[in-house]
């Protein structure tokens, strides 16, 4: 059933070409909004979308599709050019942090700085009221009236980890609709449809790395010499030479390919020494971090310690902590109980139940 009083309001769909933006064009569409479906162009050539056959988020074949679903729906679609945000606020970004010992997470920023500020500025400039995508989350607007975004319906395909840094004025003007559904019953409506992405796979992989090849990317990618260096344990004792630091990440066991007659896990990249430190299971867990680049969403700013559930990687289930300001840019965390491979460069979470508290990057 249509609600009337979304007739006059136009939102501006990112459509990836899958499943679940193509389902919440639909959406929008039943409950009365003027929808316009759009791709973003963001970083491959046109004679890259061989790459792009296996359900990439933003190539050639994820135009196709995403117009065929358009056309299936009868809206206006569009491809817009966004690449030389996307070089600037990923790609950039991911080789930088990389060559400084880090582990990026360029979904975050890409989200942040080209789907939601580049896409919503253009979409308010040909008067659109709201841009909408596919993520599995919505837009909550609480008592003290500031947004924030709450849980969706699947804890499985969650994705508020992955958009905790959108500001209030991006959160305001977005709408989610596929956060309370279930993967299954985006299908299910997908099929009923007869969309012909409904069984199309999830992209896994990073859009721009469809090979998975961090280290080859980085390499094509910067200027900067990439030298090997030594494993250390963790007295500072040379166990063996890696192979730079790009190709390693906290926690990380396999591809070591070192002798020590017992398992080991990098538990920090120092690109200042050009080492590699290397310790036991044990020597990975951690009770702190600290983090900074804040962002929060539910409330303005953390004026006393705070009991919540923080997550530290997109697969992580979340753990109990206190949190609370170490200074005006850098939050600490404790967490309840130690937690494995505190990874910096990824994002940490602040949740209260389904809500998100806001969150920053990990130092």
């Amino acid at each position: 059933m249509k609600m009337k009083n979304n007739t006059n309001k136009t939102v501006v769909i990112g459509m990836s070409g899958g499943v679940d933006s193509s389902v919440a064009a639909y959406l929008l569409k039943e409950q009365g909004y003027n929808v316009i479906g759009v791709t973003m162009q963001i970083w491959q050539d046109e004679d890259n979308c061989s790459l792009e056959d296996n359900g990439g988020c933003c190539g050639l074949s994820a135009v196709e599709d995403a117009r065929k679903v358009a056309n299936n729906l009868d809206i206006p679609y569009y491809v817009m050019n966004f690449k030389k945000e996307f070089k600037e606020n990923v790609m950039d970004y991911f080789v930088k942090d990389y060559l400084e010992g880090r582990t990026p997470n360029p979904c975050i920023a890409c989200n942040r700085y080209v789907k939601w500020e580049s896409l919503l500025q253009r979409s308010l400039q040909i008067g659109a009221d709201y841009i909408a995508t596919g993520h599995y989350a919505q837009v909550a607007k609480l008592d003290n009236g500031r947004y924030t975004l709450k849980k969706s319906a699947t804890d499985k395909k969650d994705q508020t980890y992955a958009l905790y840094n959108l500001t209030q004025y991006q959160l305001e003007h977005t709408i989610m609709p596929v956060g309370m559904y279930t993967k299954d019953e985006i299908r299910d409506i997908a099929a009923k449809i007869d969309l012909q992405v409904a069984n199309k796979p999830d992209s896994q992989e990073i859009c721009f790395i469809p090979d998975n090849d961090y280290a080859k990317f980085i390499e094509e990618n910067t200027d900067a010499k990439i030298t090997e260096g030594n494993f250390v344990d963790i007295e500072g004792r040379v166990i063996g030479k890696h192979k730079g630091i790009i190709h390693y990440t906290v926690g990380q066991r396999k591809g070591l390919n070192l002798s020590l007659g017992k398992p080991g896990f990098v538990v920090k990249v120092d690109p200042v020494k050009n080492e590699v430190v290397i310790g036991d299971n044990e020597d990975v867990f951690s009770k702190q971090l600290v983090a900074n680049n804040l962002n929060f969403m539910s409330i303005e700013k953390l004026d006393s310690p705070m009991k919540v559930t923080a997550k530290i990687r997109y697969s992580h289930k979340g753990a109990t902590c206190i949190i609370e300001m170490q200074d005006e840019n850098t939050i600490r965390v404790i967490f309840d109980e130690a937690q494995r491979a505190i990874t910096p460069g990824q994002a940490v979470v602040f949740y209260d139940g389904e809500y998100v508290i806001g969150g920053g990057t990990i130092i």
